[in-house]
């Protein structure tokens, strides 16, 4: 038994392809913004900390 390999057509193949790049660009967007929004989020708490020990 020989093992077929189908081969995809142009246009879906493109638009897998596209597909992969943009789901490789957002990643390395949240990658990038993921610092920035821990930075923030630990900031908000030593905020809200700081405000219950005052009051």
């Amino acid at each position: 038994m020989a093992w077929t390999v189908e081969r995809l057509d142009p246009d879906r193949s493109r638009r897998r392809l596209q597909l992969l790049a943009e789901l490789a660009s957002a990643k390395s967007v949240r990658d990038r913004e993921r610092p920035r929004r821990v930075r923030g989020d630990r900031l908000r708490e030593l905020i809200a900390v700081r405000r219950r020990l005052a009051s």
